[in-house]
């Protein structure tokens, strides 16, 4: 662990260590037997042990006795960094409060979304993960294929080390990147894999891609993979599990986003959606609607359809021709 670390880190690690052996060696000329001198740390403290950082700007916690003990330890290891311990008292619970909730249904589905429309499709198989890498419709300005195959390759690698850790997912780990033709487009991919994996703790082998654009990747097994259930049950009572609603209005903010980007604000362009969804976006003050106005200067017409299932929707021209749904 110590390994690449500066030597005034590993000098406050001694000293630390130094200060509770010292403490303990003065509990032990007092201490009545049976009785504890020295204890393990909580699994907060064990955590901010390993992860933290210069960088964190914020702590939050939602249960007393969690904030006094994180508050002790900030103040053992990082006395200025303590006031960015925040005890939550508020009635919505911390997980909605901060988008956690959102997050994990976006984070563990079978699909993992990216920005500028990419995506992955992430499959599990007894033998190994294949994780696949798409670029959407999305619209490039790239001068060709093989630079717009090369961008999206690089935001999927930054992803998919994301999802690797996220998951922790273990064994043989096998990506289908999309396919470029030139080799040190391919050596730069490798390259940007192996520097956005290099923080993870679990140890990892990656080889160079194939002619193929597949990339192998062994990752050590921790312990049991992450699986969390991102489906519901489908609100049409159709008996069959759906992606849950939660994400539903982010693609279409995605998608919306893309559209005014590569086809410009002239064009008119309808959302046509299920009469529940088109009455959430359109309804209250600020409306999201409304909100789309004030971020991208365009009115959108947001159209209801009975004959849509609820998390269908659709966008449309002037002329009722599909653009993307």
């Amino acid at each position: 662990v110590a390994e690449g670390k500066k030597v005034a880190e590993l000098d406050k690690d001694l000293e630390n260590l130094m200060s509770k052996w010292i403490s303990m060696c003065k509990k032990l000329r007092n201490a009545n037997t049976p009785s504890k001198v020295l204890v393990e740390l909580n699994r907060a403290s064990s955590i901010l042990r390993d992860v933290f950082n210069d960088s964190f700007t914020g702590i939050h916690v939602d249960d007393e006795t969690l904030y006094n003990q994180i508050t002790d330890y900030l103040h053992e290891i990082a006395p200025e960094k303590e006031s960015i311990v925040k005890l939550y008292t508020a009635n919505v619970p911390i997980f909605e409060k901060f988008g956690i909730e959102r997050q994990i249904k976006t984070s563990f589905g079978r699909t993992a979304s990216m920005s500028r429309g990419a995506y992955l499709i992430i499959e599990h198989t007894e033998a190994l993960h294949v994780i696949d890498v798409n670029s959407g419709n999305r619209s490039n300005k790239a001068k060709n294929q093989e630079d717009t195959a090369l961008e999206v390759n690089i935001l999927a690698a930054s992803e998919i080390a994301r999802q690797l850790r996220l998951r922790d997912m273990g064994g043989i780990i096998v990506v289908d990147f999309i396919d470029m033709v030139r080799p040190e487009h391919r050596k730069k991919l490798f390259n940007h894999l192996r520097d956005e994996m290099k923080d993870d703790r679990a140890k990892h082998k990656i080889l160079p891609p194939s002619k193929f654009g597949l990339v192998q990747i062994t990752r050590q097994r921790v312990r049991p993979e992450v699986n969390i259930k991102t489906t519901e049950a489908d609100p049409s009572g159709q008996g069959q599990e759906v992606e849950a609603p939660i994400v539903l209005i982010e693609k279409i903010n995605d998608t919306l986003e893309r559209l005014l980007k590569s086809s410009g604000k002239d064009k008119p362009i309808t959302l046509n959606a299920h009469p529940f969804i088109a009455a959430y976006l359109t309804k209250g003050f600020p409306s999201i609607r409304s909100k789309w106005f004030l971020e991208y200067k365009k009115w959108i017409k947001v159209m209801p359809r009975d004959a849509y299932t609820y998390l269908e929707y659709q966008f449309t021209d002037r002329e009722g021709n599909l653009i993307e749904s």
